[in-house]
C-alpha cells in the first residue's frame, strides 16, 4: 500500500458520501439508510486518515511506512480528541 493508494481510497469514500447525500435528497433511500451508511463511511475515512498520518510519521522517523498497518475501527474511533 502506498500513500497515494490511501489517498485514492479517501477520495473514493468522499465521492460515495456525496452520492449518498444526493440519493437521500432524491428520495432514493431513507434517512435511516443514509445515516447507517454515513457512519460506516466516516469510520472508514477515520481509519484511512489515521493510517496516512502514521505512515508519514514512520517515514519522518526513518522507519518504513510499509510496516504500518491500518488500526481497527474500535481503536481509531476510541481516540480522545
Amino acid at each position: 500500500m502506498t500513500d497515494e493508494s490511501v489517498l485514492g481510497r479517501i477520495h473514493e469514500l468522499v465521492d460515495e458520501e456525496h452520492k449518498l447525500r444526493e440519493r437521500v435528497v432524491a428520495g432514493e433511500i431513507s434517512s435511516a439508510e443514509e445515516h447507517d451508511r454515513l457512519r460506516a463511511l466516516e469510520e472508514a475515512l477515520d481509519q484511512c486518515w489515521d493510517l496516512l498520518r502514521r505512515r508519514r510519521a514512520a517515514r519522518s522517523q526513518g522507519e518504513s511506512a510499509d510496516d504500518v498497518s491500518a488500526r481497527s475501527v474500535g481503536e481509531v474511533e476510541g481516540y480522545l480528541q
